[in-house]
């Protein structure tokens, strides 16, 4: 573990687990911690792959109070994080709006991103658009933030129960609640970025391989942009997982480590 002054005189909190094979960085979704990861991470460690982790501005174990909490700030945190710890090449993965970060961290990466997994990825669009009909109507997001911040306690209790399709445990639902009961207000402004994000120009510059991972029954990110997504990259590749919600990593979780696990395989 780690902290890394990244801006503002702030820290990220970061992970950095050692492995022979080709680095991860594994960037989690709104209002998240790497801590959501830790199946994922140990199944890619075994695998023999150097597995990087952090959290974003005003999530988990990083500073709370950042000024700018963005897309673009979050991207660019994922690739200082890499650089601090001198890794050159690396595949990114992404979560929900994770995957909006993961794009714009392989944006910046340039030639040295080997891979983007998106994961139920908010990219390249999360609301609709005249040329685009997939996703949620616009100002969607902003009126999320609204709510949430009426009532955090709640409004985190109501998003934890439907995240994923498959019913989870008590146990489960707690722990992701608990997660989410960290996130500053400060993390709110990236959610409300959504409204306007528009990434379809970056996606179809990326010159690495994109896989995009679908939960059929995802109500947070609609599926068809995860499927959009796929179909615009260069090297787009989609797996779906029809009976799973948002969390297809916490839902059938070992299908999904080897989908990850297989796509890194193919990277060299």
């Amino acid at each position: 573990m780690g902290l890394l002054t990244v801006s503002e005189g702030r820290d990220v909190y970061f992970e950095d687990h050692a492995g022979p094979g080709l680095p991860v960085l594994l960037i989690h979704g709104w209002g998240m911690s790497c801590r959501v990861w830790d199946s994922t991470l140990v199944a890619l460690e075994r695998g023999g792959h150097r597995v990087v982790a952090f959290d974003q501005r005003g999530c988990g174990n990083s500073d709370k109070d950042f000024r700018e909490v963005s897309v673009e700030s979050s991207g660019a945190d994922a690739v200082a994080v890499l650089r601090h710890l001198g890794i050159r090449r690396a595949a990114v993965n992404g979560w929900s709006l994770g995957g909006a970060v993961a794009v714009e961290a392989a944006r910046r990466l340039g030639p040295d991103c080997a891979g983007v997994i998106l994961t139920g990825g908010a990219s390249p669009r999360y609301v609709q658009a005249p040329d685009f009909p997939h996703g949620n109507p616009p100002g969607s997001p902003v009126e999320s933030v609204n709510a949430l911040q009426l009532d955090r306690a709640n409004f985190f209790d109501g998003l934890t129960k439907a995240v994923c399709a498959i019913p989870q445990s008590d146990a489960m639902n707690a722990w992701l609640w608990s997660i989410f009961m960290q996130t500053s207000p400060a993390a709110d402004r990236a959610l409300a970025q959504l409204d306007s994000l528009d990434q379809r120009e970056a996606i179809r510059a990326l010159e690495c391989p994109l896989l995009s991972i679908v939960g059929g029954k995802d109500v947070f990110v609609a599926p068809d942009i995860g499927r959009y997504a796929a179909k615009i990259a260069r090297r787009g590749k989609l797996a779906e997982f029809p009976d799973c919600g948002h969390a297809p990593f916490i839902e059938d979780g070992p299908r999904y480590r080897q989908v990850v696990l297989d796509f890194l395989g193919s990277l060299g």
